[in-house]
């Protein structure tokens, strides 16, 4: 393939990451939390929007683990990437537009709409994850996926900053909006900043559409003529026997299961959590901004930082940080405080996940990365659900979210000590002899 053409598909792909990171910082971590806790759900008693909110990002985990390896199977029986991406991106898409409607009340069409629009995100991910093998080629893949990853990063910062703009419009700048009331603009200008993820997240999706050829399709010779549902949980379920052969391995999953899910808490629950002790919108939305940016220089400096003084130890300093965060958040009571301690979170966000992600790595087999990186990532979607789950339990209990922040410590406490008994290096030999037995069977 021409060199012209092959960086025109790799940018094309990297840019659909640009376009639907909007959902993921607009609507999953930002605006739509503190909008639903303050407007459409403003008619619920006490903390109940902070908990409903938890149930509602439980039932959205439970769908996307359950479907996931249904359609990692569809991708590689039908061949048909493309097309199923387009249709879960379209129903993403559908769903974050009508976002535009939701008032006053409205909690349960917030939550049906976040359902699906979390759905279509993450479905359309299945697809556009397994289009990264098709596209490049084995000297490049590392790269490509960073492309899209920064890419990511960049378009979801851009439009939550231009989103941020027109919400605060009449704080910096009061005479433009004439006679109307800040509020009611504020309100205005947040349901336009929801809809503007979908005309985002579709503009961004054309070049993919456009210069991202379709893959061939592929089936394993002892899978023709299986139902691509059943070969799918065959699949998984054969993975995750192969997995409790690796004695560390398997160790090393269940402690990033644990403190993972205290991470994904964290960030899923961060902006609701501070809506409800009365942290303004301004500062949420700005605060979760700030991460969004300076978040990406401080994965770098932990992968120095795993050089100096090894991977687990810089994952223990995180998950140490994420304690002290959790319990600070019991006493957060000002705007500060929540810019001190999304300060915290940009610290070490990007990198405890990216040292795990490399961890992980070195102690799988190379001949069977594909299919242990797919049960890696439905098992922590699975993983997900417990911590809002027990986020909302706890604050249902106490009838606040105070002591709910600080049940997140167990999470990064048992997480840690289980990592503790991980022998990195006994996971990394067992894995150089699995391939050394693959290659004796070539």
């Amino acid at each position: 393939m021409e060199e012209k053409k092959y960086k025109k598909i790799i940018n094309s792909w990297a840019m659909y990451d640009w376009g639907k990171s909007g959902f993921e910082t607009t609507i999953m971590a930002a605006v739509l939390p503190v909008y639903y806790a303050s407007v459409a759900a403003s008619n619920l008693p006490g903390n109940m929007a902070t908990v409903y909110w938890g149930y509602t990002t439980s039932i959205a985990l439970v769908i996307v683990a359950i479907l996931s390896p249904i359609l990692g199977a569809i991708a590689d029986f039908r061949g048909s990437k493309k097309r199923y991406l387009t249709y879960f991106a379209l129903v993403g898409i559908a769903a974050t537009a009508m976002m535009f409607f939701i008032q006053s009340g409205d909690w349960k069409l917030a939550s049906l709409l976040f359902i699906i629009g979390n759905v279509g995100l993450a479905g359309g991910n299945v697809f556009y994850d397994s289009l990264l093998p098709h596209i490049t080629t084995e000297e490049d893949i590392d790269q490509v996926s960073a492309r899209g990853y920064a890419l990511g990063y960049l378009g979801g910062g851009i439009l939550l900053a231009l989103n941020l703009g027109l919400i605060m419009l009449p704080d910096f700048a009061p005479g433009m909006i004439g006679d109307m009331d800040p509020g009611a603009f504020s309100a205005l200008m947040t349901r336009i900043s929801l809809a503007s993820v979908a005309v985002w997240w579709l503009f961004f999706t054309f070049p993919l559409w456009r210069n991202v050829p379709e893959p061939p399709r592929k089936i394993r010779p002892e899978e023709q003529g299986v139902n691509p549902v059943i070969a799918g949980f065959r699949r998984l379920s054969v993975t995750f026997g192969e997995i409790r052969l690796y004695k560390e391995l398997f160790k090393f999953i269940l402690a990033f299961w644990l403190y993972n899910d205290g991470i994904g808490t964290i960030i899923k629950m961060a902006t609701i959590y501070g809506a409800e002790i009365g942290i303004g919108q301004t500062t949420l939305i700005g605060t979760l901004l700030m991460v969004q940016f300076v978040g990406i220089p401080f994965s770098f400096l932990f992968g120095w930082l795993a050089k100096k003084i090894g991977t687990k130890t810089s994952i223990y300093l995180s998950l140490g940080i994420y304690t002290l965060i959790s319990i600070a958040g019991y006493f957060m009571s000002k705007p500060l405080h929540f810019w001190l301690l999304g300060g915290a979170v940009a610290l070490v966000q990007g990198g405890s996940q990216a040292l795990s992600r490399s961890l992980f790595g070195r102690m799988v087999p190379k001949s069977q990365s594909a299919e242990f990186y797919g049960f890696f990532s439905v098992s922590a979607k699975i993983a997900g659900v417990v911590g809002p789950l027990v986020f909302s339990l706890v604050s249902q209990l106490m009838g606040n979210s105070r002591l709910a922040i600080v049940s997140l410590i167990v999470f990064f406490i048992t997480g840690g000590l289980l990592l503790t008994t991980v022998d990195e290096e006994e996971g990394i030999r067992a894995a150089k002899k699995a391939d050394a037995l693959a290659m004796q069977k070539v």
